[in-house]
C-alpha cells in the first residue's frame, strides 16, 4: 500500500511559479509511475502529467505543455510538478497519483492541494 501526500500549493498571481510536491511512502517508489491530476469547481478530475518509474519518460497535458514541467527525485521518494506562468484557468485542487508496474492504473491517490491564481 502506498500512501501519497501532496504539498506545495496555494495563492500566487496570474504569472507566476509553483512547485508541487508529492511525498510517497510504502513502497518502491522506482516501481511506480506517477502521475498529477487536477479538478477545478464543478468540473471533472483531468489528467495534467505523468512520469515513468525510470524518470526517463513524460508525458503532459496539451493544456500545460511547456509551461510545467513533471519530475521526480527516486532517492528522497517524491514527485513533483514545477508550475510556470500560471493563469487563472490552473486554478484547481491538485492530486499525485501513482501505479506500480503491471498493476491498475493510477491506483493510489493522494488528498489533494489548492492552488488558486489570482488574476
Amino acid at each position: 500500500q502506498v500512501q501519497l501526500v501532496e504539498s506545495g500549493g496555494g495563492l500566487v498571481q496570474a504569472g507566476g511559479s509553483l512547485r508541487l510536491s508529492c511525498a510517497a511512502s510504502g513502497g518502491t517508489f522506482s516501481n511506480y509511475a506517477m502521475g498529477w491530476f487536477r479538478q477545478a469547481p464543478g468540473k471533472e478530475r483531468e489528467f495534467v502529467a505523468r512520469i515513468v518509474g525510470t524518470g526517463s519518460r513524460s508525458f503532459y497535458a496539451d493544456s500545460v505543455k511547456g509551461r510545467f514541467t513533471i519530475s521526480r527525485d527516486n532517492a528522497k521518494d517524491t514527485v513533483y510538478l514545477q508550475m510556470n506562468s500560471l493563469t487563472p484557468g490552473d486554478t484547481a485542487v491538485y492530486y499525485c497519483a501513482a501505479d506500480a508496474i503491471g498493476g491498475t492504473l493510477y491506483e493510489y491517490w493522494g488528498q489533494g492541494t489548492q492552488v488558486t491564481v489570482s488574476s
